[in-house]
């Protein structure tokens, strides 16, 4: 099993139901990288969830692929809690 870096981490994840037979990480980074992840994302008004151990989990997944299963049920949690949020709001839903 990798050692879990103590730096900090930023993983950008989506699901699309059409495509996807799990959500998929997109990018992810450590230190400054993770820094430009969040940065990015703040610029293109994306939702950030700040969850260190999901985060840490996350970030072990090469881009492209599907986020393991031990990750499903958090994973599924906050993408409906993303969902009922825009909906409420009235805007699209973004992963």
């Amino acid at each position: 099993m990798k050692k879990i870096r103590e730096q900090q981490a930023a993983v950008a994840i989506a699901y699309d139901t059409n495509t996807h037979a799990a959500p998929k990480v997109l990018a992810s980074g450590y230190g400054e990288v993770a820094k430009a992840i969040l940065n990015l994302a703040k610029e293109n008004h994306v939702h950030i969830h700040n969850d260190t151990q999901l985060a840490q989990l996350l970030a072990q997944v090469p881009v492209g692929q599907e986020i393991p299963e031990e990750a499903y049920q958090l994973v599924a949690e906050l993408l409906a809690f993303l969902y009922n949020m825009d909906q409420k709001m009235g805007q699209p839903t973004t992963s």
